[in-house]
This record gives structure tokens, C-alpha cells and sequence, in this order.
């Protein structure tokens, strides 16, 4: 790879640039994201995803491998920029950053975009807070068979750092669509998808219920559960059995239980 231009400083357009994108705002008026990390940027070059530009700091690599993803990147003509380690502290998100972060395309899907099987199987999460969960929830969908990931509500953007970040990267190669809860049940009611709402207290156990045919799973913020829409609109209601002093879940938690019982059934 050839010699690429030099960052030195921290006050840098390019760095400031890159730290506005901390803020969904910016991302969405500029149309681009940040991408932080070895195992984020592997996982998107691997699904065939372009970056607008890489940013590497040698002195920071914690992976050995580091070199050659980034000569792959700069071959199929993605530019790239050296930077000293104060230039990129600067804009890394991460307390450890691993020497490599990437300016990428939103990513996203519209719900007529999306190319399902027969009998799919769907995650919806409706107004969740926290990155983390959400990328958590990427993660698990695709451990098991998910064939979208619709989000509802805009408390979380799909393409917060933090989102590609706890999902390591699944956001690249998973369909993951954002719409408004009305667009998604009339959707839903269009392709006779069965909605699965899981609320504490009611009276159907989750195990009850036959996801076979196509499902949409529906799980709702941390703090509110899910709103009226969704439990007037949904088809079922379940519970997932609390049997101690709590009376809920962590959502990721919760996700990753109605998702491994729908593959249990599915299998």
C-alpha cells in the first residue's frame, strides 16, 4: 500500500469532522456514520460494504491482522488516512481504541425493500434506549435465523456507533428496517404475519404458542414495555415466566428467549 496522507493534529477538519458523528443530527445530515474497531470494519468489508474513508493509528492496533484489512480496504478504493495517536484518540468513541475507525454510509432498509421467505421470522423492537441492547439484539437475532430487524420509534438510531459497536458489525449483513409502529402493523396485517407482543402478566406462556409459520416477535423499552398500539394491535400476547421478586427482564434478555424458542420450534 502506498504511503498514505499524514493526521498529526486534533484539531484537524477531518478529526472534527469525525467526532460530529457522534451526534445522530449530524449523521443523518451528512449521511454517514462512524465505525469503530477491527471486528466491526472485518465483519462489513466481509458482507461487501464500502466505506467513504479509514482512519488507522499503527501504535494502536491491538490485532495483528490489522495491516492486511486495511491494504484490502485501500485496494478497493476506499481512501485512508494515517493518523498520530493524539489525532485519533480524538476521535475514537471507544476507552481502547484498536487503531482503526471508518466513516461508512447510513445503513437501513425500508420495509418494501425487504426480500423475505415464506413464514419469516422477525425481530421488532419498539422505543428502545439503550445502544447496547439494541446491538445486543442484533447480535442474537442473527444467532438464530432472523430474517429482519424492524425498529420502531426513534429513542435509538440503528446507526449510533455505540449500536454497530455492541453488535460487532451484525448491523452490515443483517436487513434491519426502521419504521413507524403504524407503518409495521399494517404491514404485518398485509403479509398475514402473526405479531407476538410479550407483556408481564399475561396469560398465555410464550412456549404456548406456535411460531412455525411467520412471526414477528415484539419486545418494547426498558423502562415503558411496549406501547398501546402494539398491545392493542398485536395478534398474541405472552409472558415469559418471572418466578422471583421481579416482574421483568432485560430486553435483550427477553428477546434472546422468545428468539431461541422460536428456533427450537422452527428446527
Amino acid at each position: 500500500m502506498k504511503e498514505a496522507p499524514t493526521i498529526e493534529s486534533p484539531q484537524n477538519p477531518r478529526v472534527k469532522a469525525a467526532v460530529k458523528l457522534r451526534r445522530s443530527k449530524t449523521r443523518r445530515q451528512t449521511g454517514q456514520t462512524l465505525v469503530e474497531g477491527y471486528r466491526e470494519i472485518l465483519r462489513a468489508t466481509e458482507s461487501g460494504w464500502m466505506f467513504n474513508e479509514l482512519y488507522f493509528c499503527p501504535e494502536l492496533y491491538l490485532d495483528r491482522e490489522a495491516p492486511g484489512l486495511l491494504s484490502t480496504i485501500h485496494h478497493e478504493g476506499t481512501p485512508v488516512f494515517q493518523c498520530s495517536e493524539a489525532a485519533f484518540r480524538k476521535m475514537s468513541y471507544r476507552d481502547t481504541p484498536d487503531g482503526l475507525l471508518a466513516l461508512s454510509p447510513l445503513v437501513g432498509k425500508r420495509l418494501d425493500e425487504l426480500d423475505l421467505p415464506d413464514n419469516p421470522l422477525l425481530l421488532i423492537a419498539e422505543d428502545l434506549e439503550k445502544p447496547g441492547n439494541l446491538g445486543t439484539i442484533l447480535r442474537t437475532a442473527d444467532a438464530t435465523g432472523v430474517d429482519a430487524v424492524i425498529v420502531c420509534g426513534c429513542k435509538t438510531d440503528i446507526n449510533n456507533p455505540n449500536v454497530i459497536r455492541a453488535s460487532i458489525g451484525t448491523l452490515f449483513f443483517m436487513p434491519v428496517v426502521e419504521a413507524t409502529t403504524e407503518e409495521t402493523l399494517l404491514w404485518l396485517k398485509e403479509r398475514g404475519i402473526l405479531s407476538l407482543a410479550a407483556i408481564p402478566g399475561a396469560e398465555q406462556q410464550y412456549t404456548d404458542v406456535d411460531m412455525r409459520g411467520g412471526t414477528a416477535i415484539v419486545v418494547g423499552s426498558e423502562d415503558d414495555g411496549l406501547a398501546r398500539q402494539w398491545l392493542e394491535g398485536a395478534n398474541l400476547k405472552v409472558a415469559i415466566p418471572m418466578l422471583g421478586k421481579n416482574d421483568s427482564l432485560n430486553v435483550s434478555t427477553a428477546a434472546a428467549i422468545l428468539l431461541y424458542e422460536a428456533l427450537r420450534q422452527r428446527r
